[in-house]
């Protein structure tokens, strides 16, 4: 040994190096941090967590959760290497989980092992959604009528499965106040209270994207909070008279609507098979919608002719046959009634 070795400060053994010795750095270092406990906070009436004052929805059951919970209690100093945990969870109370970590690490290309205990504290708080829900906050009434008649039940159902599409939408992409707190019948439609203003927009936008209309909106101003005007808004939803697909009696003429503008309706001749154009005022009566429409067997058809058996009478009516549709005795026909008529529409 000569006088320029280098020797630990501290215990004063031989290095490589000025300082201390590898093993003298080891024990002066903390290499992991543990804290002693750990909390998550869960809605118990739909399983959001919450973060940092951030609700997230999840699924996953609490045994799942405890062992990542576990592993953020630990903290490495940051010169460890290769890090590694095993968790193992063991439940004391309804609220209340032990979690034992093994820890391993290299610090200084010297491998450490040691283990730590960390208390899981699972608490139960009402997420700001279920408070609002729970609380009959809303926002805005989606009210969803038909002009000049009820809606159909096509109508109704397409509307609410509209809707939910539209809320499991937003959910997923994280706006959780972007909820549907109620939706129910009446006798003049349906009305969907929603959470937010942007939902009950995009639905209103939606429905009619679908099903035709327009929408007006209705602001009523019901509170103040932080200097800031609280507005509930009613989304009137009007879809148009006639609906796609319905049969209508015009000018001695059977048309199926396909398309609703402004100023016309577009529609198919049933007698002809061309598309034409007719102004609403001009329709003198609906006779039901495609959806209606039964099976009627053909007993005859000529090149001119054809005879339908009557699904309520039993007896065979004829009519003119239709040159878009090529129809053979023994085939089945669809078919509205409207008063003693027969009308075909496929």
């Amino acid at each position: 040994m000569s006088i320029q070795d280098c020797f630990c400060p501290k215990c004063g053994k031989a290095t490589e190096h000025e300082g201390l010795c590898t093993n003298c750095r080891i024990d002066n270092t903390p290499w992991f941090v543990c804290d002693r406990r750990v909390k998550s906070i869960r809605c118990p009436s739909c399983g959001a967590l919450k973060q940092a004052n951030t609700w997230t929805d999840s699924e996953r059951e609490w045994a799942d959760l405890a062992p990542e919970l576990a592993k953020t209690a630990v903290h490495f100093h940051p010169d460890v290497r290769k890090p590694s945990l095993v968790v193992t969870v063991e439940d004391n109370t309804l609220n209340r989980s032990t979690a034992t970590i093994s820890l391993k690490g290299l610090l200084h290309n010297t491998p450490l092992e040691a283990t730590c205990s960390v208390e899981i504290v699972w608490h139960k708080e009402q997420c700001d959604r279920c408070n609002r829900i729970s609380g009959s906050y809303y926002e805005g009434i989606v009210q969803v009528r038909a002009d000049g008649r009820p809606p159909s039940t096509f109508e109704l159902q397409m509307s609410a499965g509209i809707a939910q599409q539209v809320e499991d939408s937003l959910q997923a992409g994280g706006e959780r106040l972007s909820f549907i707190a109620d939706m129910n019948e009446t006798r003049e439609g349906l009305n969907i209270t929603v959470g937010s203003q942007h939902i009950g927009t995009l639905i209103s936008q939606g429905i009619i994207a679908q099903l035709g209309g327009r929408f007006t909106t209705h602001p009523k101003l019901v509170g103040e909070k932080n200097g800031r005007q609280l507005y509930r808004i009613t989304y009137s939803v009007r879809l148009p008279r006639f609906q796609k697909q319905d049969v209508v009696f015009s000018h001695g003429r059977y048309l199926e609507v396909t398309r609703i503008e402004s100023s016309h309706i577009k529609a198919l001749d049933l007698a002809k098979g061309v598309p034409t154009s007719v102004r609403e005022e001009d329709i003198e009566r609906s006779v039901g919608n495609l959806r209606d429409a039964v099976s009627a067997l053909v007993a005859f058809a000529d090149s001119h002719i054809m005879g339908v058996l009557d699904p309520e009478t039993c007896q065979t009516k004829e009519l003119r046959k239709v040159p878009w549709l090529d129809v053979k005795a023994g085939q089945h026909v669809l078919v509205l009634r409207d008063n003693e008529n027969l009308v075909v529409v496929g």
